[in-house]
């Protein structure tokens, strides 16, 4: 009989055919499983604790049943499954289905052998793929159950804060014969439904799919499986129709992104890293042609120290080349937040752990899920090994579709690097028609390139890939009507794309994600974490360094660098953590610190007797320093002094100077005050705002007439739904100032070497801020010392600074370099950029004259027309429902300067507001300044000094089940080599100069090497009476690699 010719029945025949809804007594799905057997016996206990299974299975078990409720969220269950398959099952396909709301994992003679997450579609262990009489009837498995889903706990939603009275069901524990024949023909039938659905009618392909589809059902009697091998042949004729030359290329590749702790906290991750990648190689047994590609060192390390033998098992497929370590870094860190040089250590990290554990170094950058990437990371990826670069999340924008999916990435100095984008805008593909389809009419890129990567497995909370999305691809390897899927490699897609680029185009400067912005400010507190422990560890290294002490680790910062812990997209319990690790980061380097002193200062720090105290005074920047500072008087009680220290080294203090103009501070008689220093010159009404900031020299005025500086204002902050995340242009139409007084300004220092002014404000309904206001003697900015009890909830809190200026273009501090966006919002691409991300300093400047902003632990901002705005503190409550409530304490400075912000200095100026120098008491001996690095253009910062070869420890922390999986601060590994030091520099300025760098280190050698600390071709370096000549292009990063002589002392 002829097919019929309703497309409509006959594609709904097909989909009821396949259906695990309807007409399951009677069609092709309920025939998946035959017999079903229950648990011979199922026993079970519960823990708070995440412990190891051989604590777990000594423990004492009790009687459970299929159906009962297990928790509260985050507790763990171990379950005792014995097992008896029935013999009549001989020659049977015999699996374990467990389904349960929780993320399981089955443990089999001591070492676990599946992941089971009903979320993931993974529900079963085959336990025999045919049993036979010899192998075992009986025996008895572990399940591991976490008392969370594949995404946390939400309430009521996933980034709901989690419930943490939740309770996860086990809802089936049973062996099951399945039935493989069955599962073939289904995935046959499902693969034709979907062309017949989606090439639409237009396509004679998708009846060819539809009617062959309908003949199946017809061939197929569900209750006699001799006829499904006639049915299978039915669908093998359509995919064996191959496609023409000219065909799309999919290359496909397992994955499973793990954010390294989001919506669960760091140790729920090492067991999600294993239950994801256990099924991976349990998977790679039974598919040869599976590749996975895996990205962070950390989860790696992780699963080394915590699960052993599913690590030598992971070990070996690298060596077959199947599982395969990606993007060469410490974790996926966000790409604005992080310092230059943390980046640097995130690769530094990185690409040394893969290349100690599997003999190589990454060729890929992967960060599929990061909220933006900074323009300096082409340079930082080629300075690592790296010239191939992976992401998908600019698919994400929300206003502006990004042009590009496979293009040339150019960042701030020039550096180039081959970028895609897969086409089908996910890192968690299911190996469906749907997808293949998308990818190709996507691709931006048509007719430029004829290959792009598929990446196929669930992720974010793990998971990774199934049978059924390897099936799927199986039958689509070659089938007209589809593209070309191939199971590949990273390596081999960008082999093809870099042959294919010559007609590529380039994008040039950062890749900004349109959302996601209030991550710039969200969770305040790790914010400033970071950057305090930036400085903490920069300084522990110079100072380390120079007296050849032992180097500390950067690896808990670079954790907490992860793309959701920085941001402050996270849970309570993941805050909790980092802020932990912080006080850990801040406690070893308080204590590293002060042995770099002694061992570097030893002699000045001994008191000797009748001597006149003194004070030692730091320096662990490039360039001599002239500052107020803080030091304890004769009478116990703190005292000013004005010092000068050289650059990198130190000066010993004894009678301070005179400044040539003390600061003036003078209350007026409407309650504003006047403050001056011989520089600026500053009014402030009662309420603390700048009604005028005046460079002296020239006498110009930065506040604009009835305008006021340092003004805060408070905005509603309600997203459309990702709470943590996003702050929505609509905001700024609920702009309200804050004007409520609580104390009126009043003058708390009244002037010589410093000056100072306090206030105090009502924030919103229930918050208060304090501040105080300083000048110091001789210093080009005025200072707000801010402390703010927060106890909002969706409010946005910001400072504006309205200035006489006018410029198109404002300039903000990016990882080694700077760039400029629009103050004007001509474009969509313009606006978009309404709220952006800087580092410690944003500049406004006009021909000769500017105004910059200096911060020292906020990220978010904006320029919008002559209004500078530095982003304060946020109050989501999504995922985590107490966010950024509290104290928080943090300074920001202005800077009125004349001529360009290069020529006054701005870049220097931002790093003395986060580098304090250090101050000691000492002893008085007759002992000069000494300088250990000095650089002789100001256009040039050394921005690192360490020992080479550091970083990579072996430390120890007890994390989950007492083994070594969150990484400590100590114990540089054998091949550090204290007798040599890298010096990191950059060009900061944007201009192409030649600088020497002077040292009084007993140089031996000096060779230029890359960011990984290996010597470049050509680079050897004479050493000169001068020192060393470096030449630097704009925004370049340059490491030297010094070998000292001996040991260094400093001169006293």
């Amino acid at each position: 009989m002829a097919a019929i010719k309703n497309r409509r029945t006959a594609l709904e025949r097909v989909e009821k055919f396949l259906s695990d809804t309807y007409f399951t007594d009677c069609n092709l799905r309920g025939r998946l499983f035959g017999d079903r057997c229950p648990p011979a016996s199922l026993s079970y206990f519960q823990t708070p604790r995440r412990i190891p299974y051989e604590e777990a299975v000594v423990q004492e078990f009790g009687p459970a049943q299929v159906g009962e409720s297990f928790g509260p969220t985050w507790e763990t269950c171990w379950f005792k499954v014995e097992l008896s398959i029935p013999p009549a099952w001989a020659g049977r396909e015999v699996h374990f289905v467990w389904e349960s709301d929780g993320e399981g994992m089955v443990w089999r003679d001591a070492q676990p052998v599946q992941g089971l997450t009903k979320e993931g579609e993974k529900t079963s262990y085959i336990l025999t793929r045919s049993l036979k009489e010899s192998e075992p009837h009986s025996l008895t498995l572990y399940v591991e159950l976490a008392c969370n889903g594949l995404f946390g706990a939400g309430k009521g939603s996933m980034i709901a804060p989690p419930d943490p009275d939740r309770r996860v069901t086990l809802s089936k524990a049973e062996l099951v014969v399945f039935n493989r024949d069955v599962y073939e023909l289904l995935v046959d039938m499902e693969i034709l439904l979907d062309m017949a659905q989606l090439l639409g009618e237009e396509n004679q392909r998708s009846f060819q799919a539809l009617y062959t589809a309908n003949q199946m059902v017809n061939v197929c009697d569900v209750t006699d499986p001799s006829t499904f091998p006639a049915a299978r042949g039915l669908a093998a004729a359509i995919f064996s129709q191959r496609n023409g030359e000219s065909q799309h290329t999919i290359h496909a590749m397992g994955h499973c992104h793990i954010d390294s702790a989001w919506l669960w906290p760091y140790e729920e991750t090492i067991r999600k890293c294993a239950r994801s990648w256990v099924t991976v190689v349990q998977l790679m047994e039974h598919n040869p042609e599976l590749t996975f590609a895996c990205s962070q060192a950390q989860q790696f390390e992780w699963v080394r120290s915590c699960y052993p033998g599913l690590y030598a098992r992971i070990q070996d497929f690298v060596a077959k080349g199947q599982f395969i370590p990606v993007g060469g870094t410490w974790v996926e860190m966000d790409g604005n937040l992080p310092s230059g040089e943390s980046m640097v250590r995130q690769f530094l990290q990185g690409q040394r752990f893969f290349q100690e554990q599997f003999g190589r170094i990454c060729s890929e950058f992967w960060l599929p899920d990061t909220f933006g990437y900074s323009a300096q990371l082409p340079q930082l990826m080629r300075g690592c090994g790296i010239q191939r670069f992976l992401t998908q999340k600019l698919s994400w924008n929300l206003v502006n579709s990004f042009p590009h999916h496979t293009f040339f990435w150019e960042g701030i100095d020039g550096s180039q690097v081959l970028t895609h984008f897969p086409p089908g805008d996910s890192y968690g593909m299911h190996g469906r028609v749907e997808e293949m389809l998308k990818t190709v009419k996507n691709n931006k890129d048509k007719g430029r390139v004829n290959h792009s990567a598929f990446l196929f497995g669930f992720g974010d909370g793990g998971g990774g890939p199934t049978q059924k999305m390897l099936d799927r691809m199986k039958r689509m390897s070659n089938t007209d009507g589809l593209p070309r899927v191939q199971i590949s490699t990273p390596d081999q897609l960008f082999s093809v794309l870099e042959k294919e680029s010559s007609q590529l185009c380039t994008w040039v400067g950062e890749l900004f994600l349109e959302l996601h912005n209030g991550t710039y400010t969200t969770q305040a507190q790790i914010k400033k974490g970071n950057r305090e422990c930036e400085r903490i560890l920069h300084d522990v290294e110079v100072l380390s360094s120079l007296a050849v002490a032992q180097d500390t680790a950067f690896q808990l910062l670079l954790l907490n660098q992860f793309h959701d812990v920085l941001p402050g997209s996270c849970i309570q319990l993941v805050v909790e953590d980092a802020l932990q690790y912080y006080t850990e980061i801040r406690r070893a380097g308080a204590q590293l610190q002060e042995e770099a002193v002694q061992a570097l200062c030893r002699d000045l720090l001994q008191p000797e007797v009748c001597s006149t105290p003194s004070t030692l005074v730091l320096n662990t920047l490039s360039w001599e320093r002239t500052e107020v500072i803080s030091r304890p008087g004769p009478d116990g009680t703190e005292a000013l002094a004005l010092v000068t220290v050289p650059s990198m080294g130190y000066a010993v203090v004894q009678e301070p100077f005179v400044p040539p103009q003390p600061v003036a501070v003078r209350k007026q008689e409407d309650g504003s005050v006047t403050m001056e220093n011989g520089v600026i010159a500053v009014r402030l009404d009662v309420m603390g705002r700048l009604t005028s900031l005046q460079l002296l020299d020239s006498g110009r005025e930065s506040v604009p007439d009835g305008c006021y500086a340092n003004q805060f204002a408070l905005f509603d902050d309600v997203p459309l739904y990702w709470d943590a995340w996003d702050v929505m242009d609509y905001h700024l139409q609920t702009r309200k100032p804050v004007t409520t007084l609580l104390k009126p300004l009043e003058i708390s220092l009244a002037g010589g070497l410093r000056g100072s002014v306090r206030f105090s404000l009502q924030v919103g309904k229930s918050s208060t801020l304090t501040q105080e206001i300083i000048l110091d003697a001789l210093c080009p900015y005025l200072r707000f010392l801010t402390q703010v009890e927060w106890k909002e909830a969706h409010k946005f809190l910001k400072v504006e600074f309205p200035v006489q200026v006018r410029s198109t273009n404002a300039t903000y501090e990016i990882q080694f370099g700077h760039l400029q966006r629009p103050t004007h919002w001509n474009t969509s691409w313009d606006w978009a950029r309404f709220e952006v991300w800087a580092h410690k300093w944003l500049d406004l400047s006009e021909h000769g004259f500017g105004v910059a902003l200096l911060n020292d632990c906020k990220y978010g901002a904006s320029v919008h027309r002559n209004i500078l705005s530095l982003s304060l503190l946020r109050a989501p409550k999504s995922p985590d429902s107490t966010a950024d409530i509290g104290h928080h304490e943090f300074t920001y400075a202005v800077m009125p300067h004349q001529g360009s912000f290069q020529e006054a200095s701005v870049i220097q100026q931002a790093y003395n507001l986060n580098f304090p120098l250090h101050v000691l008491p000492a002893s008085s001996p007759q002992c000069p300044a000494w300088s250990a690095f000095s650089v002789s253009s100001p256009a040039i910062v050394l921005e690192t000094v360490k020992q080479a070869g550091s970083g990579v420890v072996e430390g120890r922390a007890q994390g989950l089940r007492g083994c070594a999986c969150l990484i400590s601060l100590n114990s540089p590994k054998a091949e550090d080599r204290p007798e040599a030091v890298v010096v990191r520099l950059y060009e900061a300025h944007g201009s192409t100069v030649s600088a020497w760098l002077q040292t009084s280190l007993p140089v031996k050698e000096a060779m230029l090497c890359d960011l990984l600390e290996r010597p470049v071709a050509q680079g050897h370096l004479p050493v000169e009476q001068r020192g060393l000549r470096l030449s630097f292009t704009p925004f370049r990063v340059l490491s030297v690699l010094l070998v000292l002589l001996t040991p260094n002392i400093a001169p006293c």
